[in-house]
This record gives structure tokens, C-alpha cells and sequence, in this order.
């Protein structure tokens, strides 16, 4: 059966009448118990009456006899009536079974009489008292097991309309929901379920169904979204390829050969980046995250800013900090936020490794105009570039920030741009796995690298500069996506003072 109401209708009323059978048998029993009980306790006392006056040889005829006891005999050893009461006058004996000498009373149901039999005396030829009463007809004639059977059937209605009736009521709010559901489609997801009064299970249901349905709109509007930016910026280099092209097949001898490739390479390579960070997100908001290791960070920061070109580096390593990551996908923000950070500076780069709170902290902060606080979030959107990025760099894919920021939340750390006297000033925070001041450990002594101002260009130390060029040559194969210039990564379309 399909309805849930209907269901549990037909299981509570039927452990319902299981439990009222017992309820009911036991109560007939018991009435009928305690009726018999007063109708042979009243009997024998009758009876035991009249069987002392009778060895005592002074019992009238007729013997007097009242409600309820009115039947009495006295009968001889051969059967034979030889007193009674008015009422049983004429009446052959009650009943034709006599006590044994051993078990002067005894209780009979002879018809719908109740009888108590009580010999005279252990003698053979004793006579026999009968004390008799009608059996009520509650019992004789089974009223009381009618009346209980009725009874029962009236409770089972009653039970199985109630259980109906709230089953459907309790319900009622999952049909409304049922029927708001059915309603919301793709295409429009700012419908919500109604929310039933109350804290219980089906409200509780109600409101996760409905933060689901925000999280889910949210989703496909930012989908969109981001479809409609990302076909405007496929779109851009695409149509400016084809202009090149085409011009080149139009006015052969008016275009320089070598400018068109160099410029079809240029919007190539634009479209790469683009295509090769969109790949990227979509693995970064998968439910398959990348294998996790222990990670020295300042090492891994100052192994980083030593490989970039451009504006200098300065590295200051405040502790001992271990954070549990993927190293590719850190080594992405790092080089994200440095190539970023020398973009836009004027004179220096400076980069801080520390750790406060139980965090790790990494502090990437430039010279250059700096990041208006109204566009502090929405530089890490998806495709906006400020218009001081547009000019600085005009290639780059406009999505640099926002793989960043999205690499620190797989992490569960933030990526925030946070207030600096000059320049911009980009703070990344991780949960911190250990952490240790300088100067308590003997590696320590290394610590002055980190330290120290690194040129652009320059080895980290640690490495030969072979296995520096093998080690890059495979952290861009496993990443699949890492951009050729790191200066690409953080330019996008919109309006602003400056970034990515």
C-alpha cells in the first residue's frame, strides 16, 4: 500500500485489536468470575443454613427461600425430593449429583443454575441440601461478551479516525512540500517550500530543503554567470584571431606574415590560459581532493620567490611553520600572489612567513597604488580585471585570484586583502599543523636565506639550477595548467583601480 497515512491506519488499529482481545477476554473472565463467585458464595450459605437445621431435625416445609437464593431442596439418598422452598416445589431435583462422603460441598452448573450441594452428614444414606439461583443472563445468555465485543469495535472506529486523521495532519505539511517541490524547476529556483510551525522533524526538513534550494540557486546563478563572462572572454581573443587572419587572406600583400603568427600566437596563448585556469577550477570544486603531505611553508615561499623575474623579493621566515596541503596547488598561490604582487609594485615585494592563532600566515604586500576597499572582494571574482591590471598586463587569463582564493578554502584556510599603509597587502592563512619559533632548532643557521633579499632570477640555494629547471618542468606537467608566465594569472574583466 502506498499511502503512509493509510498504512499507519492498518497497523494501529490492528496491534490496537490485538490488545484489545486481550484487554477484553481478561475483563469477561474477570466479570464473569466475580459474578459466579457471589452467586455461589450466596448459595452456600444458604445451603449450609439449612443443612444444620436439618441433623438438628428443625427445618420447616416449605423451607422459606428468597431472592437471589430461592431454589432449595432436600433430597434423600434415593433421589427423592422430600422439602422444599415454595419456588421449587413440584420441580424435580436440581441437580442429580451428590457430594462424596470425603467432600461434603460442591459447586454445580446445572443449565443456567448455579447450585451448591451440601451433604448432610458422611453417612451413606445422608440427604443432600440444594441451594440454587438463576445464573444472571448477562452471563447465560453472553451479553457480556457482546457488550465487550461492541465495545472493542467502538474503540477500533474510534482509534483507527483519530490515527487518520493525525497521520494525515502530521502529513499535511510534506504534501504541501511535495507540491512546492513539483513546481520549482531550473529555470526558476527562488521558490521555497513553506515551512511548517513548530521545531519537529518535518520543519526541520523543510528549512534544510529550502537552504539546499539557496545553495542550488546560488550555484546556477554563478554558473551562468560565469558562462556568460567566460563566452565574452573566449570570445574576445577569438574574434580578434579571425580579424588577423581573415586580413592576412584579404590583403596578402599588405600584411606582414610574420606579425599575423605573432600575433595569432599571442591570442593563442591568451586562450590557453584561459582554458587551462577553467580546467583548473572545475578540478579545484570537484569532490576529489588533491593528496595531502606535510609542507614546510617558508621554505616552500622562499624556494618560489627566488624562481620569478622582475621586480626583487624580500623574504623574511618569522618560524618554523608545517601546514598539510598539496604542494602544487600551494605552490599556485604563491606564485599567484608574487607574480601579482610584482605587477603592480613600484619598487618592492615584500613576503612574510609566521604563524598567530593557530594559523599559518603568509603576508604578500607591494608599493604599488594599492586595492580600494570596494574592490578588496571583487578582485577575486572570476574574469575581473581593475583597470590598473587591464594596462599592466593585458594578456593574462582574469583568473588567477580566484583559483587562489578557492585552493585556500580546499584548505580550509581564507585568502583576504587586508589594510597596508602602502601598496596591497594579500594575507593567506592555513591551518597550521606545527609550528616553531626560529633560533630553537639547528637547522636554524640555514634560516639566513630566508631572511635575505632575493634578486629576481636566482636559485634558491638549495637546489642545482638543473634540478631546479627538471623539478618546474615536472610541477607544470602534474599541475596540467600552470601558465608559462606567472604574470598571467591575475588580470580579468571590469572596472576598478587596479589588479589582477
Amino acid at each position: 500500500m502506498r499511502s503512509i497515512q493509510a498504512r499507519y491506519t492498518i497497523i494501529t488499529t490492528m496491534l490496537l485489536l490485538v490488545i484489545l482481545a486481550l484487554v477484553g477476554t481478561s475483563i469477561d473472565m474477570a466479570i464473569r468470575y466475580r459474578i459466579q463467585e457471589d452467586g455461589f458464595g450466596n448459595a452456600e450459605r444458604v445451603a449450609s443454613q439449612w443443612s444444620a437445621l436439618v441433623r438438628i431435625g428443625n427445618i420447616p416445609d416449605p423451607i422459606p427461600a428468597t431472592a437471589p437464593v430461592d431454589l432449595v431442596q432436600l433430597v434423600n439418598a434415593h433421589g427423592v425430593v422430600i422439602n422444599s422452598s415454595r419456588q421449587a416445589t413440584g420441580l424435580p431435583p436440581i441437580s442429580t449429583s451428590r457430594p462424596p462422603a470425603d467432600d461434603r460441598f460442591q459447586q454445580l452448573t446445572e443449565g443456567s443454575i448455579m447450585v451448591m450441594a451440601i451433604r448432610v452428614s458422611p453417612a451413606a444414606d445422608s440427604p443432600v441440601v440444594y441451594a440454587g439461583l438463576e445464573e444472571p443472563a448477562i452471563l447465560h445468555e453472553h451479553h457480556l461478551e457482546y457488550f465487550i465485543a461492541a465495545g472493542v469495535l467502538i474503540l477500533l472506529a474510534l482509534a483507527a479516525w483519530m490515527t487518520w486523521c493525525v497521520v494525515g495532519r502530521t502529513l499535511r505539511p510534506v504534501a504541501a512540500i511535495r507540491a512546492r517541490m513539483s513546481e520549482i524547476t531550473v529555470s526558476d529556483l527562488s521558490l521555497r517550500v513553506p515551512i511548517p510551525s513548530g521545531e519537529d522533524e518535518i520543519a526541520l526538513l523543510a528549512r534544510t530543503a529550502n537552504q539546499t534550494l539557496a545553495r542550488l540557486e546560488e550555484a546556477v546563478e554563478q554558473q551562468r554567470r560565469f558562462a556568460s563572462t567566460a563566452s565574452h572572454e573566449l570570445r574576445t581573443p577569438i574574434a580578434g584571431l579571425r580579424v588577423q587572419l581573415e586580413e592576412a587572406l584579404l590583403y596578402p600583400d599588405d600584411v606582414d606574415p610574420r606579425d599575423t603568427i605573432r600575433t595569432a600566437l599571442t591570442a593563442s596563448g591568451r586562450l590557453e590560459a584561459i582554458v587551462n585556469d577553467l580546467l583548473q577550477l572545475a578540478r579545484l570544486r570537484a569532490a576529489d581532493p588533491a593528496p595531502k603531505e606535510l609542507i614546510d611553508l617558508g621554505a616552500l615561499v622562499t624556494e618560489e620567490a627566488a624562481q620569478g623575474t622582475g621586480m626583487p623579493v624580500r623574504v623574511q621566515v618569522n618560524a618554523r611553520v608545517t601546514v598539510r596541503g598539496s604542494r602544487i596547488q600551494l605552490i599556485r598561490v604563491v606564485n599567484n600572489l608574487l607574480s601579482n604582487a610584482r605587477r603592480h609594485a613600484d619598487s618592492r615585494v615584500e613576503v612574510s612567513v609566521g604563524f598567530a592563532d593557530g594559523k599559518a600566515v603568509v603576508s604578500v604586500v607591494d608599493d604599488g597604488a594599492g586595492i580600494a576597499p570596494a574592490d578588496r572582494e571583487r578582485v577575486f571574482e572570476r574574469f575581473t580585471r581593475l583597470d590598473d591590471g587591464r594596462l599592466r598586463d593585458s594578456g593574462g587569463s582574469g583568473l588567477g585570484l580566484a583559483i587562489s582564493r578557492d585552493i585556500a578554502h580546499a584548505h580550509q584556510g581564507t585568502l583576504l586583502i587586508e589594510d597596508s599603509p602602502r601598496g596591497a597587502r594579500f594575507v593567506l592563512r592555513l591551518p597550521l599543523e606545527d609550528a616553531q619559533p626560529l633560533g630553537t632548532d639547528p637547522e636554524d643557521r640555514h634560516a639566513g636565506v630566508r631572511k635575505a633579499a632575493l634578486p629576481p632570477g636566482r636559485a634558491s640555494g638549495k637546489e642545482p639550477a638543473r634540478e631546479e629547471a627538471a623539478r618546474k618542468e615536472k610541477t607544470s606537467r602534474d599541475e596540467g595548467d600552470r601558465e608559462e608566465d606567472p604574470g598571467a594569472e591575475g588580470s580579468v574583466s571590469s572596472t576598478g583601480h587596479r589588479r589582477r
